[in-house]
């Protein structure tokens, strides 16, 4: 895969450098971080507030990684750039030992958080971003800080919000040869959904035809609920990165832990994300890297922690699903992570009578009126007369769950009772968005 030039003379620099000053200032601050401080806001006014909003693991760190950070807090020196050795190490490992892809240390970047590799990702790389929508909320904005081409896929609710190999197809078409980044997030945010190994064969196929870049987001891919997460590296090795971190399946979002893995047709621009990453970040944190060993290198306790992590999740994303779905409010049933696209779209003429036009106003209303906290889909890429939303199903003690979930349910199926007990204010939620929307 050869490595796109690019000539420019001192003005269109310049030209370069004012857009981008434009750029950054007609921002505004990501939709997650914002949803989440304002639910915080309401809550100290005395609001009761259902924070589904802000998508963040709501498990502890496992012990034995929470162990290890503790036996390396004295670890104080700069680490290599592109990471600890024997985490590197670990990270190949363990792509060999559940994907079954070859993969080295050689192959592995750490950086503080997968956030921070994708931007410096797009800075180096002078091509195309190709994004499904909807899609999480910084993919598009890191590439208009960068003034990058943005080149928006329209996912529909018939294929469950999923690209498709032939969406990609007629993309790729148009011009052939022009470089492109193409993202691929499974599980998904913001629609839970994820990719039959049939599809993934499809879209490698094309992407390699193309030679385009995919860059396949699996950090949700250790939560997918059955546990049977298949990376589109496995099909298209030579042109897939993989990112991954510690924020959604080890619950250590605080901690800012990214992972990017090349293959080694793309070491020229891991090398490239190498310099620009000694100039910037020099080194993610030494002790958060030791402590990471444990996490990837895996083991009894982590394997019991993802297996009821698993579980909790897939019993509450499918009760909630089922739930509104009843109610007459559509979505696909998830299979990963911990994300819910709910369509309000039944609703619209009963929602247009009351003011709503727009998922803004939808979820401007429904916090207004009930206290629950979504984010309109219009954050996610979607259109603003679209009627649907994500839901975030992280509002319960992650610690409490685990606990009862092992201790308690271990030889059967975790049932309405276990949520009931430990994820109170989820089904409460729930039971308000199906009431608030009916017509009175």
């Amino acid at each position: 895969m050869s490595k796109p030039e690019k000539k420019s003379s001192r003005k269109e620099r310049t030209s370069v450098t004012i857009n981008l000053n434009l750029n950054v200032r007609s921002l505004k601050p990501s939709a997650t971080l914002a949803i989440n401080e304002h639910s915080q806001a309401l809550i100290e006014e005395g609001r009761k507030v259902y924070r589904m909003g802000f998508g963040q693991s709501p498990f502890p760190v496992p012990e034995p990684v929470v162990a290890e950070l503790k036996a390396h807090a004295q670890e104080k020196d700069y680490l290599p750039v592109k990471g600890l050795k024997s985490l590197r190490d670990a990270v190949a490992e363990s792509y060999r030992r559940i994907q079954g892809i070859e993969v080295s240390r050689e192959d592995v970047l750490i950086g503080p958080g997968s956030k921070e590799l994708l931007f410096i990702l797009q800075l180096v790389y002078y091509g195309d971003l190709v994004i499904p929508t909807p899609s999480w909320v910084s993919y598009s904005p890191q590439a208009q800080i960068l003034g990058r081409r943005v080149q928006w896929v329209r996912t529909t609710a018939a294929h469950e919000w999923r690209l498709t190999p032939e969406e990609l197809e007629q993309i790729c078409m148009l011009d052939p040869e022009r470089p492109r980044l193409v993202i691929l997030n499974y599980p998904a945010n913001p629609t839970g959904t994820t990719y039959t190994v049939d599809k993934l064969k499809a879209l490698a196929s094309v992407a390699r035809k193309y030679k385009v870049i995919l860059l396949s987001d699996e950090i949700y891919g250790e939560l997918h609920h059955q546990g049977q997460h298949v990376s589109v590296a496995r099909y298209y090795p030579e042109g897939t990165i993989i990112s991954s971190g510690l924020s959604k399946w080890c619950g250590a979002g605080g901690w800012r832990l990214g992972t990017f893995t090349f293959p080694p047709e793309l070491r020229w621009l891991q090398e490239s994300m190498a310099v620009v990453a000694s100039e910037t970040f020099t080194a993610t944190s030494a002790p958060i890297q030791y402590a990471a060993v444990a996490a990837f290198k895996g083991g009894p306790e982590i394997d019991t922690y993802l297996r009821n992590a698993r579980r909790i999740l897939g019993t509450l994303g499918r009760s909630l699903q089922k739930k509104m779905q009843q109610a007459g409010i559509t979505m696909p049933v998830p299979s990963g992570g911990f994300y819910l696209f709910p369509n309000f779209d039944a609703y619209r003429p009963h929602l247009q009578k009351r003011g709503i036009n727009t998922n803004q106003d939808l979820c401007d209303q429904l916090l207004e009126d009930t206290g629950v906290a979504l984010l309109p889909s219009q954050d996610f890429g979607r259109p603003a007369k679209e009627l649907t939303a994500r839901l975030s199903y992280v509002n319960f003690d992650g610690g409490l769950a685990l606990q009862v979930a092992r201790d308690e349910y271990a030889n059967k199926s975790l049932d309405e009772a276990f949520l009931r007990r430990c994820c109170p204010e989820s089904l409460e939620a729930i039971n308000l968005i199906c009431d608030w929307v009916k017509p009175v």
